[in-house]
């Protein structure tokens, strides 16, 4: 049961880190692979302001947010809008190209060297029940608990709100979206900017968890496109099912087999795409 909590835990960390990934790959049909390099930025802005300005672990989480999904609406406006047109080689060619100059700035300008993260004591401990049989550590329930919440208002917004129509709308025909008096910059802007924040976010919780240094963006790519090849790109449901899918499978074969490392996640990725290439938890009709 500890392995099951320890993999939902993990999983939905992966989830907030991808979810964005996600969103501009299903909404708006653009491939991001640089989308890791926003997570390390939130990372790495959660360690600046903790250790040279003793700014609160809690305080930091929602400025990783603000300060990754603000840079993320600078580069979209700058960068990203001009290749929105261009073939999905291409992208992928420019923003694999970003990921490697974020790798480089970083390790230019702070190192190589690993960052570590001073949880609050209260974030710390652990608690077991049944004699042991769970053990949920405090932060990775924690986790759990502020990756609940924020999927639950993702939901909400994306399906329930004026601008999550906006979004759809926009997706759908751009032009007769733009007819009917939508700024459609505006609404993928905004989109590219939350997705970037989620990633900065995730960044700062995960940077205790999966650790950080200047490769995480090329080392956790995979695990990123895995999340959003294995649940689909039309609802925000498949990717968090398949997050929590890769969490438990993940955690559990580094535990019972731990020689084989991330091979059987990997053969679980191949088995599900030969089953179905577009994806486990698509909807029909979905893209």
């Amino acid at each position: 049961m500890t392995i099951l909590f320890d993999g939902i835990a993990y999983g939905m960390l992966l989830f907030i880190l991808a979810v964005g990934l996600s969103v501009t790959m299903g909404l708006m049909n653009f491939i991001n692979l640089a989308h890791g390099a926003f997570a390390m930025a939130g990372g790495y802005l959660t360690v600046v302001l903790m250790q040279h300005y003793d700014v609160p672990f809690l305080a930091c989480l929602p400025l990783a947010f603000v300060g990754t999904a603000l840079l993320g609406a600078v580069l979209e406006r700058t960068l990203y809008r001009p290749m929105y047109s261009k073939p999905h080689l291409d992208q992928v060619l420019f923003s694999i190209g970003l990921a490697f100059m974020a790798v480089s700035l970083v390790d230019f300008f702070i190192g190589s060297q690993q960052q570590i993260i001073q949880l609050p004591e209260w974030l710390k401990g652990r608690t077991e029940l049944w004699d042991g049989a769970l053990g949920m550590g405090h932060y990775r329930l924690f986790i759990i608990a502020v990756c609940a919440a924020l999927t639950l208002g993702l939901q909400y917004v994306l399906s329930a709100t004026r601008f999550g129509s906006r979004l759809r709308a926009s997706v759908d025909d751009s032009r007769v979206a733009a007819g009917l008096g939508i700024n459609v910059n505006v609404v993928f802007a905004a989109t590219f900017a939350v997705g970037s924040g989620l990633a900065g976010l995730g960044g700062a919780l995960g940077a205790e968890v999966l650790g950080l240094d200047p490769t995480f963006p090329l080392k956790f790519m995979v695990y990123f496109l895995i999340v959003v090849a294995v649940g689909g790109t039309s609802s925000i449901t498949g990717p968090l099912l398949a997050a929590l899918l890769l969490g438990i499978a993940d955690v559990a074969g580094k535990y019972y087999v731990p020689k084989l490392g991330a091979f059987i996640v990997y053969s679980l990725m191949l088995v599900i795409l030969i089953w179905r290439p577009q994806g486990l938890f698509v909807r029909q009709g979905g893209k």
